[in-house]
Formats: C-alpha cells, sequence, structure tokens
C-alpha cells in the first residue's frame, strides 16, 4: 500500500478462499496433468499464496509466509516455484513492483495489469494486440511476450 493510501478498503480486493481457492488449486493440478508437469507441494504453495492474496506479492514475501507454521522457506525454493508457475501461466510477474500474482485468465495471452497507485492492488485484463503482433510478424519480429502495465486509481480509492 501507498504511503498516501489513508483509507482502510479491507476486501476491496480479496483474495481466493475457502472452496474457491480449492477449485483454483484443483484446477492448476489438472491443468499440470494434461502438460505431464507436476504441481510439487513448493509449487502448490506458492500458487496458494498468490492465489489467497489481496495484491502482488514480492518474492520475499512469499519466502515469509511460506510455512503452514510460520517457518520461512529457503528462497532458492520460491524462486523455482514463481519459475515453474510463470512458465506454465499460473502466475505473472509486474516488472515496475518486481511482484507476482497469480494469471486469472486461462490459457496463453498477453498480460495487461490495472495497477491502484493508492492502495497497491493489480488486476489483470485480456487486451487486444492482434493488430500489433499482426505488424511485428509482417516486420518479421516474433513477438514472444508482452506485458502491458497502467497505472492509476482503483474504484474503491477513487471514491475515498
Amino acid at each position: 500500500m501507498s504511503s498516501h493510501c489513508q483509507h482502510h478498503d479491507e476486501g476491496a480486493h480479496a483474495g481466493l478462499r475457502g472452496a474457491a481457492l480449492r477449485q483454483a488449486l484443483g484446477a492448476a493440478e489438472m491443468r499440470c496433468a494434461e502438460t505431464q508437469e507436476r504441481l510439487t507441494p513448493p509449487r502448490r504453495r506458492v500458487l496458494e499464496l498468490l492465489l489467497a492474496s489481496e495484491g502482488p506479492l514480492k518474492a520475499y514475501d512469499l519466502i515469509a509466509a511460506f510455512g503452514e507454521h510460520g517457518e520461512p522457506a529457503k528462497p532458492p525454493t520460491v524462486y523455482r516455484a514463481l519459475e515453474f508457475l510463470e512458465r506454465l501461466g499460473f502466475a505473472h510477474r509486474i516488472e515496475s513492483l518486481n511482484a507476482y500474482v497469480p494469471c486469472r485468465i486461462e490459457g496463453g495471452h498477453a498480460a495487461a495489469f490495472l495497477i491502484c497507485e493508492c492502495c497497491g492492488a493489480a488486476q489483470e485484463f485480456e487486451p487486444d494486440f492482434g493488430p500489433q503482433l499482426a505488424d511485428a510478424a509482417r516486420a518479421g519480429y516474433a513477438v514472444r511476450s508482452v506485458t502491458l502495465e497502467a497505472r492509476g486509481l482503483c474504484p474503491a480509492c477513487r471514491e475515498h
């Protein structure tokens, strides 16, 4: 949260809980099985933390919160899990925040985020980069990935 964010908007950017969290983790397990990948316990735990979070998490936040009983993880464990989750499209790295969020859109896509400058929330959306990617292809460029980060105020912060 930004230091100038003076209001309390608990629940405005809620992460997944209960059945919704279990369903999302189950869907991830099924996608891994389809691609013959393994959602190991450390990978599953990092994904669970991202899904349950109310906003983007830095790697060191994940390291500190990793243990179910308060014990931190070793940094390589979390970084390897994040690399796996990004590769399979379960998570995105928001470059400007140096933080991670779960992917809320299934399937390969360009990552785009609306980032609140007040509370720090990040909302993913799917932009239409079709024409720009077609232009790049005609120019002979093979685009591997696109990430868009737009900054402003979320609805909850605009109200305050």
